[in-house]
């Protein structure tokens, strides 16, 4: 049996839309860092997300998704999550799991987790939002999701957020 390559852009589009899970999807350049992409996010609505792709002490991979205004202090992360220290995971590992690129990490990236090896974090305000906003495995594009949208996709994909309060 052959690995099913990881899905890119438009493979991850045409699995929502088979499932009947609505997006809208931003076309815009490139953005690598939150501070980037504020003139472009104002027009568009929702809540608009930092994603964190990090290892911890044990080898353990972990995606945290919060709203781009949340502060995470990554020394104080591992009690909220459960974990040991943290640290950024390598480009291998973000490419080998969730299918992305630095600066392209999205929990949408989770449908290539196939081996379930990232654990999924959640901010409770981003789990609270009315309208979700991720890259859809690229930077150059901002998908908007409602809340429910989201949601459905997680089910889709088989994966549960642990939702936190970063506050």
């Amino acid at each position: 049996m052959t690995a099913q390559p990881p899905h890119d852009r438009d493979s991850l589009l045409a699995f929502m839309a088979e499932r009947g899970i609505e997006q809208t999807t931003h076309e815009h350049p490139a953005v690598f860092r939150v501070e980037e992409g504020l003139d472009l996010k104002a027009s568009m609505p929702g809540a608009h997300t930092k994603n964190l792709f990090l290892k911890d002490k044990k080898g353990r991979l972990w995606l945290i998704s919060a709203r781009q205004d949340t502060v995470i202090d990554l020394k104080l992360a591992p009690k909220v999550i459960g974990s040991d220290r943290l640290s950024f995971g390598n480009e291998t590992l973000m490419q080998e799991t969730l299918g992305v690129r630095p600066g392209s990490v999205t929990a949408l990236g989770l449908i290539n987790d196939v081996e379930r090896r990232v654990g999924f974090v959640l901010d409770r305000r981003l789990w609270e939002a009315e309208i979700v906003n991720f890259h859809p495995l690229t930077n150059t594009a901002t998908t908007a999701l409602s809340q429910a949208a989201f949601r459905r996709f997680l089910t889709e994909i088989g994966r549960a957020a642990r939702v936190v309060d970063f506050d």
